[in-house]
């Protein structure tokens, strides 16, 4: 059964826009990705919104919903009343392009810019092999869409424009924590760089006050503060100040 449901939505570019209100119909088991098409279809034709799957699994549709970084196509109308008013802006914490259309080029930047998986010298690659409790400490950071709402909720990147250039963002750093845990990823001693020190020096891993807001946005439940952040920073907190690692390391580099 159908009936008007009341949208506002943000309309403009990067030189400015405002909220623009709508009555538009709604059916049983619809979601707002829903009704912004039959928007664009019977209102507005130019309004751009992206999107692919609507399934929830390629993070095109990333938006902000009545304030909330959400996907437009896991967000079920059955949530909000029949006469609630249902805000859709773009993604603050990236700049407009057009209408809910933002440029997340950043997060493209920062994913370049940090090393690759670097394997074993002298092991080919058919030939690695892994116990399954290591594959399983970071599979679930491989459950990533790349949606960017934990980029866009972080507060560090968010409201804080000046710390783009010296922070990743909980994506990217979550990513670094995966190839960290990888039992075959030998980049420190292929080029003797350390992750860890890598994160924290390069990628703003410090900037991070572990608030969790971004493990509260992310549509695949991946625990990003938990269980990549934290351990990732005690590990930090560990090496460079806990007596007993500064001692072993002290220890090693005289036999060396």
């Amino acid at each position: 059964m159908g009936y008007q449901a009341h949208f506002r939505v943000w309309r403009g570019d990067a030189d400015g826009g405002d909220l623009h209100d709508f009555t538009v119909e709604a059916n049983e088991g619809e979601v707002v990705l829903d009704i912004i098409h039959r928007l664009q279809a019977t209102q507005c034709g130019d309004l751009a919104v992206r999107w692919n799957c609507k399934a929830g699994k390629c993070g095109s549709c990333s938006a902000e919903i009545n304030g909330r970084p959400r996907l437009m196509c896991m967000t079920r109308m059955s949530e909000f009343a029949e006469d609630e008013v249902v805000t859709v802006t773009p993604m603050r914490a990236f700049p407009v392009i057009r209408d809910l259309v933002t440029d997340v080029s950043f997060n493209y930047e920062k994913a370049r810019e940090i090393p690759a998986f670097s394997p074993p010298k002298g092991v080919a690659a058919g030939d690695y092999r892994m116990h399954q409790v290591d594959v399983g400490r970071s599979q679930e950071f491989r459950k990533c869409i790349e949606c960017f709402l934990c980029q866009n909720t972080c507060h560090v990147l968010r409201d804080h424009e000046e710390n783009k250039p010296a922070f990743a963002g909980p994506r990217f750093l979550m990513r670094i924590a995966e190839l960290e845990m990888h039992p075959l990823d030998s980049l420190r001693e292929n080029t003797g760089a350390d992750r860890t020190e890598v994160a924290q020096q390069e990628h703003g891993l410090g900037y991070c006050n572990i608030t969790k807001c971004c493990t509260e946005v992310c549509p695949e439940q991946i625990k990003i503060t938990d269980n990549a952040l934290i351990p990732m920073k005690e590990r930090v907190a560990d090496r460079r100040y806990d007596p007993l690692v500064w001692l072993g390391n002290k220890i090693r580099r005289r036999r060396t």
